[in-house]
């Protein structure tokens, strides 16, 4: 069977490339169509191709280039039908779309198509999201959620076709545990002696940091780290965090994979405030790594908690969530027995072989009903 993953922008590098290794190691002929990720190292290609077919020349600019998502749309209608004359598999699974609004109507004609709704709607979404969300997802023969909550959404608010949504899981990001060359602690998070409370990833408004530092002014006995590249003002963040009686360092910058699992193990708990998502990288990075976590109640984090993986809170609810991360900070105990579960979660139905048995079973299916 040969399959063409397909990922325009890099949008999701290490899935894209965990899920290809994957499916390579169960016997399928793969390759991975993207462009050049701008932003650092990505996971070398392990038994599958990859083929940067899109944004060459924007790509060569560089990260910095003035223009350089002007110069990018300029070359993506192009680029695309090109896709569209040269796409050449039994089966094309989409991870991402660059413009969903046009390229719905230049994808190839093949079939079966699959797409991973890593991202359906947002949580106000206007009439125009829903029907560009509808008309994507409504030309795949089938539409991949993470979690029940996702399928749901996919059902019911994007209007897919129940018959065609599936529920498989993001698998945990491991090849992070075992790079070839790690960096050291940045320098901002050394010396830390007590517990650690790591919040990670991009700093946005819908990921409740406010209310984690408001909920961190109760917790005492641990320190707090914020560690991401800003997608929002963060100056009200560090005046909030003036007023926390333990100590809140920041690390506001991109931070590349060499760099996470020096944080991530010296974190004793990790920290998921969020207002709104369905599933986060985050999350299967914190299972990689074996991680008591604290997860808001919202998309598919409580289907987490429900296995025992983690600690839920309601979102916006700093008293809840104070008391959640104070319970762990006391408790060695209460993180390793988390810790341990979500180790075993990783190496068992979260791991990357088990993800490609469920979309193996799946684009089987699809063929077969297409004779």
């Amino acid at each position: 069977m040969q399959v063409q993953l397909v990922d325009p922008s890099a949008f999701t590098p290490p899935y894209d490339r965990a899920l290809a290794g994957a499916l390579a190691r169960a016997g399928i002929d793969v390759d991975l169509l993207t462009s050049h990720f701008l932003y650092g190292p990505v996971p070398g290609a392990d038994g599958y191709r990859v083929e940067e077919r899109f944004y060459r020349r924007s790509a060569a600019r560089g990260l910095d280039a003035p223009g350089r998502r002007a110069f990018k749309f300029a070359e993506h209608v192009g680029d695309m039908l090109r896709f569209r004359r040269e796409a050449a598999a039994d089966l094309i699974h989409y991870q991402w779309l660059s413009v969903p609004s046009l390229d719905a109507h230049l994808l190839p004609k093949l079939h079966p198509r699959v797409m991973t709704a890593h991202y359906i709607l947002p949580s106000r979404p206007s009439r125009w999201q829903v029907a560009t969300t509808r008309r994507v997802f409504g030309r795949m023969d089938a539409v991949i959620a993470h979690s029940e909550a996702g399928a749901r959404q996919l059902r019911v608010d994007a209007g897919v076709d129940p018959d065609r949504v599936r529920v498989i899981p993001h698998g945990a990001l491991d090849y992070l545990t075992r790079l070839p060359e790690e960096k050291p602690l940045p320098a901002e998070l050394e010396g830390a002696d007590g517990p650690v409370v790591l919040f990670f990833g991009l700093l946005r408004p819908y990921k409740g940091l406010d209310t984690l530092l408001e909920a961190f002014r109760h917790v005492k006995g641990a320190e707090l780290w914020i560690v991401g590249n800003p997608r929002m003002d963060v100056e009200p963040l560090r005046q909030a965090a003036e007023e926390v009686s333990g100590r809140v360092r920041f690390v506001t910058r991109f931070v590349d994979d060499a760099e996470i699992p020096e944080i991530f193990r010296r974190a004793d708990v990790v920290v998921l405030p969020y207002r709104d998502a369905e599933h986060s990288g985050v999350l299967y990075t914190a299972l990689a790594f074996g991680k008591a976590m604290v997860l808001s109640a919202v998309g598919g984090f409580p289907e987490i908690a429900e296995q025992g993986l983690a600690r839920l809170v309601p979102p916006e609810d700093p008293s809840a969530l104070a008391g959640a991360l104070q319970e762990l900070v006391d408790d060695e105990g209460a993180r390793a027995e988390l810790g341990e579960a979500a180790r075993r979660a990783a190496a068992g139905p979260y791991s990357w072989d088990e993800v490609a048995r469920q979309t193996l079973a799946l684009y089987e299916e699809l063929l077969e009903a297409r004779g």
